[in-house]
């Protein structure tokens, strides 16, 4: 099979040729690279991508080169535009190394029979740690500390203190059950934890909620009960999932936890709540711009954990990506399609 991948900042070529090496039954044709080699930059030019799809930028030029004999491409954060994918004549696979499709424009390739085959895991594990590590610094103010000690202060008292529990007994509730979500779950088992789930595509009788001893409910009673809410959920971005509305019906002892998307919550009514105290702490990893900017309204709060978008910024995630993707065409090749883990296309539409 004829190969192409295209490189970013985040995944170096390196990366490529050491999961080749693993399955080597591909011809590499080129390996071109998109973006700048700076992560700021690339971050919004990804966050441009993902508001407005594939069509917001151009791929590099040497793809439009190879594109015609390519049989499985490869991307990270490489655009696959229409017109791209109409000159790609050959084309029988595409392997998206990121959980979403944003810079793929799957309605195109499904209408031309292109199977599209993204990694909701490359990153879970990683996304998944954190989350539980925002948890824990923001109920108990190991940021907070740590940085009241860097300036020389022993800091005794903060927003919550009186009111600092453990997380035993407390109700975890999660908005979204995908990759991430279930390893969150898996990960605190062992806890003593209880947990919710809101998520409108899966059954009352998944089985992992089973399994882990879930309970699944409507978002309102999620959102009422839950001691802490964790954000898990993609959406198409025309409007906040958790809206001024929807942030009223958390407890006044609520925290809210989001290392998914910034859009998926109204910040200027988080902000407003944080301030007046009516929840009691929040810790985010996303921004709608990033880098936030120094005036930014959340860093004027002390009920606030905020990090840099580095939930799941690890070697892991990047690295270990390719190979994993190849395994799972190594299946979609053979015709193993039940057990691919996340592909696009219906069946009937694969290019022969």
């Amino acid at each position: 099979m004829k190969f192409t991948a295209v490189a970013d900042v985040f995944l170096p070529e390196e990366y490529y040729k050491n999961a080749l090496e693993k399955y080597p039954g591909y011809e590499c044709l080129g390996i071109p690279y998109f973006g700048v080699p700076d992560r700021t930059v690339m971050r919004e030019i990804v966050h441009g991508i993902e508001k407005k799809g594939s069509e917001a930028c151009d791929p590099p030029a040497e793809l439009w080169d190879l594109i015609e004999e390519t049989e499985v491409l490869m991307v990270h954060l490489c655009p696959v535009s229409r017109k791209l994918l109409e000159k790609a004549k050959n084309l029988k696979l595409i392997l998206v190394n990121r959980g979403g499709t944003e810079n793929v424009n799957v309605e195109a390739a499904t209408e031309l029979g292109i199977p599209v085959l993204s990694n909701p895991a490359h990153n879970a594990n990683a996304v998944a740690e954190f989350t539980i590590g925002l948890m824990i610094a923001e109920t108990r103010n190991i940021a907070r500390g740590h940085g009241a000690l860097m300036n020389g202060t022993w800091r005794e008292r903060f927003a919550n203190s009186g009111v600092i529990f453990e997380l035993v007994n407390q109700t975890i509730g999660l908005i979204g059950f995908g990759t991430i979500a279930r390893l969150v779950v898996k990960k605190l088992q062992g806890w003593d934890v209880n947990v919710i789930v809101y998520d409108p595509y899966v059954s009352e009788n998944d089985p992992d909620l089973v399994k882990y001893g879930c309970k699944k409910v409507e978002l309102h009673e999620l959102l009422s009960t839950a001691d802490i809410v964790s954000l898990h959920a993609r959406s198409s971005g025309d409007k906040p999932l958790l809206g001024a509305e929807e942030l009223a019906l958390l407890k006044p002892s609520a925290y809210l936890v989001n290392t998914a998307r910034s859009y998926l919550v109204d910040y200027d009514a988080l902000y407003q709540i944080l301030r007046d105290g009516k929840i009691r702490g929040a810790a985010l990893d996303v921004f709608e711009s990033e880098p936030i900017k120094p005036d930014h309204k959340m860093l004027t709060l002390d009920n606030v954990t905020l990090t840099n978008h580095r939930g799941g910024d690890t070697v892991n995630s990047y690295s270990d990506s390719p190979a994993m993707l190849l395994c799972e065409a190594k299946k979609f090749h053979e015709g193993d399609f039940d057990s691919v883990r996340f592909w696009k296309n219906k069946k009937d539409t694969i290019k022969k």
